[in-house]
Order: structure tokens, then C-alpha cells, then sequence
């Protein structure tokens, strides 16, 4: 069931990405973040990263876990889970443990979700698929 409520460990933000500003280039944190404002680049916590729905981000972005109210233009890497609420707007994969979708969302890329992502799963080739009945 999606989480309507803001995360509780975002009450221990560390950095706070205000609406009127624009950042561009690498962002590395460990701790918090919250972005309302506008980031063209790369984005790097441990921690948990809001974005709200007035944000605007193109970046790739590596973190513990993520609630996604904005748009984010980039692949989205999170070693827990990920909530997206329904004014989100993600193109770009997405790698979680687990995840957390409302309804009306926009997703436009692939969906990776366990505890175990394999990274470039080996090519089949068609003698190693499994026989069809009749063969």
C-alpha cells in the first residue's frame, strides 16, 4: 500500500534544495536531502531523498530510499525502497528493494524490484531455452 504520509527519517534532513534554486553538476551527501528546486547532474546519499512536486530533476540518482512527487529525468538506484506519489513523472530506471506506486503516476522505464537485481543478466541463446512440447 502506498505510504501517504512523508517518511519519518526526513525529519532529520540534512540538506534542503529550496524550489528557487538550480544546481548543476554532482551532488554527494550522507545524510537527507530534500529537493524542490531544479538539479541537472548527478545526485549521490546514503540517506533518503524527497523530491517534491515541484521539482525538477535530471540526474541519475543513487541513495538508501526515495519518495518521488516531481519529475526526475534519469535512472533512479536505491539500495531500500522507493515511494512514487501520482504527480510523479520518472523516465528512467528504476532499481529498489521494494516499491510503492499510486495510482496516475508516470513511469517510462524499467522496473527492477527484490533484493537481488542481477546487473547484466547472461544472453540465452535458443539451445539453452527449454523444449517446447511437441519437439
Amino acid at each position: 500500500m502506498f505510504k501517504k504520509e512523508m517518511p519519518q527519517n526526513i525529519k532529520n534532513t540534512e540538506t534542503v534544495i529550496g524550489e528557487s534554486v538550480v544546481l548543476e553538476g554532482e551532488f554527494n551527501s550522507h545524510g537527507n536531502i530534500v529537493l524542490e528546486g531544479k538539479l541537472n547532474g548527478n545526485l549521490s546519499t546514503d540517506g533518503h531523498v524527497l523530491i517534491g512536486d515541484k521539482a525538477e530533476v535530471v540526474a541519475n540518482i543513487k541513495a538508501g530510499s526515495a519518495f518521488i512527487s516531481g519529475k526526475v529525468i534519469g535512472n533512479i538506484t536505491l539500495s531500500d525502497s522507493i515511494d512514487i506519489a501520482k504527480t510523479a513523472n520518472i523516465q528512467g530506471d528504476i532499481k529498489a528493494s521494494s516499491i510503492a506506486v499510486e495510482s496516475g503516476c508516470q513511469i517510462n522505464g524499467r522496473v527492477s524490484v527484490g533484493s537481488k537485481i542481477i546487473e547484466n543478466p547472461k544472453k540465452t541463446t535458443k539451445q539453452e531455452l527449454p523444449l517446447e512440447r511437441g519437439e
